[in-house]
């Protein structure tokens, strides 16, 4: 039951029947207010009156079409929707009162509710318990019968241990807005298990407003704290005995794995604890039988990553998003002065941290504790390596150490050691940097926000659907999905690391983590390391490679040409730069690149080689693109960029009958912020975009706050693709979003106008809140960013005014994410791999006949693909296979994964769900 409103419109089909509802309504305290200029009728109940706990106001409006059937008597209407909830001193004295008024009514005794149903057939519900919070009942998704909420509400604590980790209040408050949505009551345990020890006002029942602007603060709001009583049987006993006395029977547990085994051991003795505890006289016997089985439910919140059976945990990312941040600024001071640092960063097994953000800021080494340095002398290894980038032109040197980086010895490596190595062996002036709890801190990242939002909901469904029989389960997240696996199976997992790396097994260390680790570690390598021709393939294989931007700016598009450059150097290729797109092809401007020539481009945000939109074939002689492969002789091409990009891959299939230099392998990396590039689910820029979108709706909801009743109208890109509106919404906690898959209708206007005065109706008259929309761009000609601004300030009834904020092209970020920096040195990598394989055939012929390389490498329809990212794992669809699940006209794929957040938008901000009936409609449109 979402609770927390105090503002209802009730419609009439007649005159009649609105003068009778008027009569009705009068009779039960509510007094009628001035008629508007619209004609609606107004009445309101005073807090004041005894059978309301707030203000309360109605509005009728006079309709032909929407209005209420009326329910048979046969029914049962507890299990109808819509229930206006008042509160009643003597439900007999109410009963008399309603047969005065010929109203008729049904009776539950067990739940101590009268019901009846007003003129206009809308449901009310008298009680004599004043401990309901709200006034109004919201109907439920899907309510039917089998949803009537239970005599006695489940009640969930949620508590949050070990370490902070950004996205934690993210996901307290996904677990109390949607446990409250579904008829729970959802409890706070505050300062962790020591909460659970102390009880008392530790332990404080959530209700919507609890959980108000929390997805922007780090940390957690509800504390954390180390509690040595709670390892000891008597802290347990005790707080067994304050979850029973509090009527809780479901944990929800947010921390790592070492506060995650103690929720589980918890669980495992729960019985005995109830029973020492009856014995005791401490619960009584309907205790110990009502609380007989404890739920245990675990979100992995810890920002080194380290946890087995999930891909990615909350907090990791924002903690890179600090890393990354801190080596940006310390590398133009290193570069200043010409000066080496090493930087140690969190990770006592896992060296996630520090090896995402080698990838990520380009450092010179990286040390982590799965993966030492095998060489005996790995001081020489790491100086030759030094000084070979000193050689090529670098004039900083960054090392990136895990705290948990050991030698293959299990010797642990130190900041200060290698400092000394450093400074004595190539005398360089070297500097130490110890992030420390900087780490830990700030606003949580776009990503850590939505992962922990779809967490927290997989969390509450996971403890509604638990049994006694089911192991306590771990809320992850696997190849982009969100998993509901053994919670114990993942902690010996994660142990089973620490284990391996104790008995130098490395290998098996790397296996136990996620999927991508080791390709990561790979593509590192492989971009990071010089004159290391274990890689360089026979002088035949070898192969000229062009690289093109396309379409709009996004961040990545500079991070993959890097690695692109020099993964393809160190195979032996020879990398060439095309200018300004497919017009600077035609016009030969085309330039080898090198090693040190794309150094320091991981960071840099826009495209340095130039884009624009212009397709081959459309706005570009086709017959031009061709003859200066021909005279290049450009033997494959990695493209970088949008739906233009996708675009142009059709069109140079189509020209490949025609034009035998189009016979090469040619590889789309996607890349724009709009996220609709068919065959990835995530394009390069579009985590950029985010967090420039949340960073500048964060900035706004604190005016708009500050200004009490403010709605922000905030328009954003994406084309026809609504992504960036639906994510973003879910990252800022959006009223709602106005998407193109849905359009706008003024049904819906209304709807939203009349939710947003429901909720300033029950806001606080000196504490009302900032809120905003999210309006994609494309959405509607009609309905403007402008036109819906003045819809809502127009329709407010002076309840609440309108601005808007349109954010253009600072959504296009300045420096690209952690996250795109990664998924385009991973996505480039497998670029050149992509392009040898679908080479390697026809130039290992000629070389076996002795003949001359041929113009046509490859005319296979898998050789012109997509290089995109399914899941957690890299494929090559070809632009034949994608084109039949491809929306042309409106620029994106026909589906979309990122749909199915789009009804948690409007439920987290206190809308229903958005239906899977209704979502299958639209997506059949």
């Amino acid at each position: 039951m979402i609770q927390g409103l105090a503002h209802a419109v009730f419609y009439g089909k007649s005159t009649q029947d609105i003068t009778k509802a008027v009569t009705f309504y009068s009779a039960l305290g509510f007094k009628t207010l001035p008629p508007t200029q619209q004609g609606d009728t107004w009445l309101k109940l005073s807090a004041e009156n005894a059978v309301a706990a707030s203000d309360l106001t109605l509005r009728i409006v006079l309709s032909a079409t929407e209005l209420v059937s009326k329910p048979s008597p046969e029914e049962d209407w507890s299990l109808l929707a819509g229930k206006l909830v008042l509160l009643s001193e003597d439900l007999q004295k109410t009963k008399v009162q309603l047969n005065g008024l010929e109203a008729e009514w049904q009776e539950s005794l067990e739940d101590h509710e009268l019901y009846t149903l007003d003129p206009l057939n809308n449901v009310l519900v008298f009680t004599d318990q004043p401990a309901l919070p709200s006034l109004l009942e919201m109907p439920l998704p899907n309510d039917t019968p089998s949803h009537k909420k239970s005599t006695v509400p489940r009640k969930i604590g949620v508590l949050t241990s070990g370490g902070d980790a950004a996205g934690m209040n993210a996901s307290v408050r996904a677990v109390v807005r949607y446990g409250i949505s579904k008829g729970c009551h959802v409890y706070g345990v505050y300062e962790g298990y020591q909460g659970l020890v102390d009880g008392g006002d530790r332990i404080r029942r959530m209700d919507w407003k609890s959980v108000r602007g929390w997805l922007s603060v780090g940390g957690t709001s509800i504390g954390t704290a180390r509690c040595m009583p709670f390892k000891t049987r008597e802290g347990r006993l005790k707080a067994a005995e304050n979850l029973v006395h509090n009527g809780i029977d479901s944990l929800i547990v947010c921390g790592g794995d070492g506060s995650l085994t103690g929720a589980d051991v918890f669980r495992s003795e729960w019985s005995g604890l109830l029973e020492e505890l009856r014995a005791a006289d401490r619960i009584t016997e309907e205790e110990a039988t009502t609380y007989c089985h404890l739920t245990i439910v675990g979100l992995v919140g810890s920002i080194d990553n380290d946890m087995a059976g999930t891909d990615i945990t909350i907090g990791a990312v924002t903690s890179l998003h600090r890393i990354c941040e801190s080596v940006d600024s310390i590398g133009t001071t290193a570069l200043s002065h010409s000066r080496a640092f090493v930087i140690e960063v969190m990770g006592r097994h896992c060296g996630w941290l520090a090896l995402m953000a080698g990838i990520a800021t380009g450092a010179d080494f990286v040390f982590i504790p799965e993966r030492p340095p095998m060489e005996d002398d790995w001081e020489s290894t790491m100086c030759a390596v030094a000084h070979r980038h000193r050689e090529l032109g670098k004039r900083k040197t960054v090392i990136i150490v895990a705290e948990g980086a050991i030698d293959k010895s299990l010797k642990p490596i130190r900041p200060e050691y290698i400092k000394d190595i450093l400074t004595d062996r190539l005398g360089l002036d070297t500097r130490v940097t110890t992030l420390g709890h900087t780490q830990r801190g700030g606003s949580p990242a776009a990503y850590d926000r939505i992962l922990a939002t779809v967490q927290g909901v997989c969390a509450v469904d996971a403890v509604l659907r638990s049994t006694p029989d089911i192991p306590s389960p771990l809320i992850g997240m696997t190849s982009n999905k969100v998993t509901c696996g053994p919670l114990m199976k993942a902690v010996e997992l994660t142990h089973e690391v620490a284990k391996a790396i104790g008995e130098k097994n490395f290998a098996r260390a790397m296996e136990l983590r996620d999927p991508q680790f080791a390709e990561e570690f790979n593509a590192y390598t492989a971009s990071t390391i010089v004159d290391d021709e274990s890689d360089l393939l026979p002088p035949h294989l070898r192969l000229r490679i062009a690289i093109v931007h396309m379409g709009a700016p996004a961040g990545g598009m500079n991070a993959a040409t890097r690695t692109a450059v020099r993964y393809a150097l160190n195979r032996g290729h020879t990398p060439f730069a095309v200018y300004n797109g497919f017009p600077g092809l035609v016009r030969g401007s085309i330039e080898e690149l090198t090693w040190i020539g794309v150094d320091g481009w991981t960071s840099r945000g826009g495209s340095e080689l130039g884009t624009n939109r212009a397709v081959p074939g459309e706005e570009v002689d086709m017959g031009m693109v061709a003859y200066q492969l021909q005279k290049f002789n450009i033997q494959a091409i990695m493209i970088v960029g949008g739906f233009e990009a996708f675009s142009a891959l059709i069109e140079l299939d189509k020209a490949r009958a025609k034009y035998p230099s189009l016979c090469i392998p040619i590889g789309l990396i996607p890349a724009t912020v709009s996220n609709n590039v068919p065959g990835t689910d995530f394009s390069l820029g579009s985590d950029t975009s985010l967090n420039s979108i949340i960073d500048a709706c964060d900035s706004i909801i604190q005016s708009a706050r500050s200004s009490r009743r403010r709605v922000f109208v905030v328009e954003v890109q994406g084309g026809k693709s609504g992504y960036l509106a639906v994510e973003g919404g879910l990252a800022t906690g959006a009223n709602t979003v106005y998407i193109p898959e849905e359009g706008i209708k003024l049904e819906r206007l209304q709807s939203d106008v009349r939710h947003l005065m429901a909720l300033y109706l029950d806001d606080a008259a000196d504490k009302a809140e900032g809120r905003i929309i999210l309006r994609n761009e494309k959405v509607s000609k009609t309905y403007t960013t402008d036109v819906i601004s003045s819809i809502l300030k127009d329709e407010g009834r002076g309840l609440f005014d309108s601005r808007t904020a349109v954010l253009g092209h600072i959504q296009q970020g300045n420096t690209p994410s952690p996250m795109d920096r990664i998924h385009a040195t991973r996505l480039a990598m497998r670029c050149i791999d992509f392009v040898e394989q679908h080479t390697h055939e026809a130039l290992e012929k000629a070389h076996v006949l002795g003949e001359s390389v041929p113009i046509e490498l490859t005319s296979a329809p898998e050789s012109i693909a997509v290089v995109g990212l399914t899941g957690a794992e890299v494929h090559f669809p070809s632009v034949r296979e994608l084109l039949p699940t491809t929306d042309v006209i409106n620029r994106k794929p026909v589906k979309a994964w990122w749909f199915e957040h789009r009804g948690l938008v409007d439920l987290l901000s206190g809308r229903g769900l958005f239906t899977p009936e209704a979502q299958a409609s639209l997506e059949e449109k």
